[in-house]
C-alpha cells in the first residue's frame, strides 16, 4: 500500500504515522528510540501536558517539554479545561519557540482526569470545547493546531461527530479518534467504523485513527477500512519501539524487517534503560523508571517468573545488564507476542463532576481548580 504524505498544517508526515501520547511512556527517550527504528520518519509526540503546570513553569513539566535537538517536528499534547489556561500555555509555546506542533487532549479516560471535567468528559460540553478550541487556535498563530478524542463518554452520550464538526469551524488542523468510549477505557474491540464516519463528516481535514493497531499490517488494514488519512500508535509499540520501522517498512512497500531475537531485545532494553538515565540525570533512577517496560519487552518470551521479578526490581544498569545476560539470549521473536499489549479493563464507571451530563451546553461547574497543577498522566 503505498503511503499519502500526512499534513499536518506546514509539516508533512511521511508515512502518515503518529506516536500516541502516553503518560509516564513518550518521554524524551522514548521518542528517540521510536525515531531511530524509523528513521526518522513519522511524528512523535510529547507524553500529556497540563496547561496550567505549564504557564506556572512547573520544574517536571519544563523537563517534559524538553525536546532533542533532532526532533522535528516538536510536538507538544497539552491537556486543560479552562480556555484562558490554555490560551496562555499555546502562546507561551508560540511566543517562545517550545514547539512545532500543538495536540490538545480529549481522549484521556483515568478518574483523576475526568472527574474534573477534563480529557474525554470535556467534549460532552458543546461550549466549553468551542471556547477551549477558540482560545488555542488564536493563540498559536501559524502552530498548527489538532486534537485527539474519544468516542463520546459512554454509548447513550457519543460525542465525536459534533466534536469533529466544531474543531472543523474553529480551525483544528487535524483530529485523531480512539474508536472507544471512555467507558471502554481498553477494553473490548475498537471501533473502526467511528473512524470512517468521522473521516466522512469532516472531509475538509484530516482525520487519524486510534485503536487496536497491533502490527503494520493493522495500521494498513485500518486506512484501507476507514479511509482514514494516518494513524496513532499507542499500547501497540509498548516494550516493541521498533514497531515504527516496521510501519515504515510496509507504508513504503519495502518489506518487513526480520523480528528480533531475544538477544537484540535485550540490547534496546539497556539502550532504553540508559537513555533515561541520562535524561532523568540519574542511572539508578532511570533504571527504576525503565522497570514499567520489563514485562512489555519480555512479553511471549520464555523467561521464567522469578526472573521477570528480579529485572523488575533491578536499580542499576550493571544489575539489568547481567541478569539480561543470564536468558537464553537466542531465542526468536515468539509467536503471537504482537498482540494486544498494555491495560485492558473495560466497562468503567466514568468518574464526571456532579451534574455533568445534565446539561450538553451548560458550561457551570467548571472551575479553574479543574486544572491539574502537574503533567504526565
Amino acid at each position: 500500500m503505498p503511503s499519502k504524505p500526512l499534513s499536518i498544517g506546514p509539516h508533512t508526515v511521511t508515512p502518515p504515522v503518529v506516536l500516541a501520547p502516553m503518560a509516564g511512556i513518550t518521554n524524551a527517550p522514548f521518542r528517540t528510540l521510536c525515531r531511530e527504528f524509523s528513521g526518522g520518519k513519522g511524528l512523535f509526540v510529547s507524553e500529556m501536558i497540563t496547561t496550567r503546570a505549564l504557564v506556572e513553569r512547573n520544574e517536571k513539566t519544563m523537563q517534559l517539554i524538553h525536546f532533542d535537538a533532532t526532533e522535528k517536528p516538536r510536538s507538544i499534547q497539552l491537556y486543560g479545561v479552562d480556555p484562558a489556561t490554555v490560551g496562555k500555555a499555546v502562546r507561551m509555546i508560540a511566543e517562545e519557540d517550545l514547539a512545532d506542533h500543538i495536540d490538545l487532549n480529549f481522549g484521556c479516560p483515568v478518574p483523576k482526569v475526568t472527574r474534573k471535567g477534563g480529557g474525554s468528559a470535556l467534549p460532552y460540553k458543546r461550549h466549553l470545547l468551542r471556547a477551549i478550541l477558540k482560545e488555542a487556535v488564536a493563540g498559536a498563530g501559524a502552530l498548527p493546531v489538532t486534537m485527539k478524542m474519544r468516542k463520546g463518554i459512554d454509548d447513550d452520550h457519543i460525542t465525536f461527530l459534533d466534536a469533529g464538526r466544531i474543531a472543523v469551524e474553529e480551525g483544528v488542523t487535524a483530529i485523531a479518534l480512539h474508536g472507544r468510549t471512555a467507558a471502554q477505557h481498553y477494553g473490548g474491540t475498537a471501533d473502526w467504523d467511528a473512524i470512517a464516519r468521522l473521516k466522512e463528516h469532516v472531509p475538509e481535514i484530516p482525520v487519524l485513527g486510534n485503536g487496536d493497531i497491533w502490527s503494520a499490517a493493522d495500521a494498513l488494514r485500518m486506512m484501507d477500512e476507514t479511509g482514514c488519512d494516518g494513524v496513532v500508535v499507542g499500547r501497540g509499540c509498548l516494550g516493541r519501539p521498533w514497531l515504527f520501522g516496521d510501519l515504515v517498512a510496509a507504508f513504503e512497500g519495502t518489506g518487513a524487517p526480520a523480528a528480533p531475537t531475544l538477544r537484540e531485545v535485550s540490547g534496546v532494553m539497556l539502550r532504553h534503560a540508559t537513555l533515561l538515565g541520562e535524561w532523568i540525570g540519574d542511572e539508578a533512577r532511570g533504571v527504576i523508571d525503565f522497570r514499567k517496560h520489563v514485562a512489555w519487552y519480555l512479553k511471549g518470551f520464555a523467561v521464567g517468573s522469578e526472573m521477570r521479578k528480579r529485572l523488575a526490581v533491578t536499580s542499576s544498569l550493571a544489575e539489568l545488564e547481567d541478569g539480561l545476560g543470564e536468558l537464553d539470549l537466542d531465542q526468536p521473536w515468539p509467536v503471537g507476542a504482537d498482540g494486544p499489549r498494555g491495560r485492558t479493563s473495560g466497562n468503567n464507571r466514568v468518574v464526571l463532576p456532579d451534574g455533568w451530563l445534565k446539561d450538553p451546553y451548560d458550561c457551570a461547574g467548571v472551575s479553574e481548580d479543574a486544572e491539574l497543577d502537574t503533567s504526565g498522566g
